[in-house]
């Protein structure tokens, strides 16, 4: 992570741990961009990183849709990758790869032809490139604070996802096995609304 921060020998060296830490925690954007300002090693980053698709032999793209790439290789065979899309990551963050190559390109053995998270054009891209001042603002920047602008949020600059995953366990007891349902005492419809005959939430429910 120290080998992404520009400039990184004119840095307080507090200052440049605490960069590489906060690079490591980043959660990946619906949309990332990768930096303006870069010390080159971002590409080299995203691909040795394990979340780019990377194609594995020399060869033409054949086809290309949203859930996978197939290349033909120079040999005649054909290589399938599979573009992993909106899975729950470890620490419940959105795993989406998106392709890169298109129809026809020539590919080699290493090339990334697919961007994971955090990734754009196959270099690392762990934020956005925001327009920054350095002024006062009616003290609202006092020391550490910083002040954004309303459009990063009506417009999903920073915007990430997240994915939970709920289980519930039925066991047999002494009166008889455990049973889910809808039909749960004591609870009002209102509650209730957005379960089906099974007592399971419906996909598309928007929860608070």
């Amino acid at each position: 992570a120290a080998a992404c921060i520009p400039f990184l020998e004119n840095d307080d060296s507090n200052r440049a741990l605490m960069g590489a830490n906060m690079q490591r925690q980043a959660v990946p954007l619906i949309d990332p961009h990768a930096p303006w300002i870069g010390t080159g090693m971002e590409h080299q980053t995203a691909r040795d990183s394990g979340a780019a698709v990377i194609a594995k032999h020399d060869g033409t793209v054949e086809y290309v849709d949203a859930d996978e790439i197939r290349v033909r290789r120079t040999s005649g065979e054909l290589d399938i990758y599979n573009i992993m899309k909106y899975r729950r990551s470890n620490s419940g963050t959105s795993y989406n790869q998106r392709p890169l190559a298109e129809l026809g390109d020539k590919v080699e053995a290493g090339d990334i032809i697919g961007d994971g998270p955090s990734m754009e054009n196959g270099e690392m891209a762990l934020g956005q490139n925001p327009l920054v001042a350095y002024m006062t603002w009616e003290g609202y920047n006092f020391e550490d604070a910083i002040i954004m602008s309303e459009r990063l949020i009506k417009d999903d600059v920073y915007t990430s996802i997240a994915i939970e995953e709920y289980e519930s366990e039925t066991r047999d007891t002494k009166l008889g096995p455990e049973e889910i349902t809808r039909e749960i005492p004591n609870i009002g419809d209102e509650a209730l609304k957005n379960l089906d005959e099974d007592g399971i939430i419906r996909i598309g429910a928007e929860v608070e």
